[in-house]
């Protein structure tokens, strides 16, 4: 069974034994710490879960990273994006020598802009950024700016903060060749392609045997939204050069790959959960996208 989602409170008693006093605040909780390399005995793995904050890292030192259904290996130094919708678990972390990281919750950016959007935080996107040395002492200025914000009395200053979380986002987006910044913004379809998103992750995650994934194909999705399936699919492709059905299938292969290897659930109640109906159907579906059974999967 996957672990329980750990709460931004779990997350302080874990780590400081403490939580803080505004932590349940309206406008939403927002912290920075250093990361200290580790002494002693081992540093044991941090389990694989997920969190109902936010993270975002810089980490300098060789590790290993699961996000998903996915193993990353940092081999120098980078910078780590972590989010509600995705679990996640480091290891070898007694090789990190330094580093920073901010935690925050949904609500420091209610009324801010959806960070979904951008996609470090979305299920698919690109999660870790290998940094060199100059672009290393780049964020270490703006982790270091964050500390001196927090710790005014400026009135403003989670104002301050949120820009600065911004930035950090940005920085990362800006270092992918691959990112598009030359197709002009279309606001209904970009507005079109978030409300879908959102649908799609609302289902997510599967964390009990009697839960079903209910929206399975474009016109699920375009019916719950009230709006034609053809405009849902060209704004879907407008926004991310994917078809509908194809966002939608990556995302219940991701879910089932979670569930093969993080949980004791059989093959048939792993099927169920993602909606389908015969056991079959999902085998031929997962070797259609992966390539192998869910029980070879499951063996690697």
């Amino acid at each position: 069974m996957l672990n329980k989602i750990e709460t931004i409170e779990e997350f302080y008693k874990r780590k400081f034994n403490w939580i803080p006093e505004n932590i349940l605040s309206e406008i939403g909780h927002f912290n920075v710490f250093k990361l200290e390399p580790f002494t002693g005995d081992k540093a044991q793995p941090v389990p694989y879960k997920r969190r109902d904050y936010y993270k975002i890292m810089l980490i300098i030192g060789n590790s290993r990273v699961h996000y998903a259904d996915k193993v990353v290996q940092v081999q120098k130094q980078a910078l780590s994006f972590s989010n509600p919708q995705i679990p996640y678990k480091w290891e070898h972390l007694e090789q990190v020598r330094s580093g920073f990281f901010c935690v925050f919750n949904k609500n420091f950016f209610h009324q801010f802009g959806s960070l979904e959007q951008y996609e470090v935080f979305q299920p698919n996107g690109p999660h870790i950024f290998e940094l060199d040395n100059k672009q290393v002492k780049q964020l270490t200025i703006l982790y270091q700016r964050m500390f001196e914000e927090i710790n005014s009395g400026y009135v403003h200053k989670y104002d301050v903060l949120r820009s600065l979380v911004l930035e950090l986002i940005h920085f990362a987006l800006k270092t992918q060749p691959n990112v598009r910044f030359d197709k002009p913004a279309v606001y209904a379809s970009q507005r079109v392609a978030t409300l879908f998103m959102e649908l799609l992750e609302r289902q997510f995650p599967i964390d009990d045997t009697h839960q079903t994934v209910q929206l399975r194909s474009a016109s699920d999705f375009a019916r719950q939204l009230n709006i034609h399936v053809n405009y849902l699919n060209r704004a879907i492709k407008e926004i991310t050069e994917k078809t509908t059905s194809q966002i939608i299938a990556e995302r219940i292969v991701q879910e089932a790959k979670i569930l093969l290897k993080h949980s004791n659930w059989n093959v048939s109640e792993i099927a169920y959960a993602l909606g389908f109906t015969e056991v079959t159907h999902f085998n031929n579906f997962f070797k259609k996208h992966v390539h192998i059974s869910p029980l070879q999967f499951r063996k690697v």
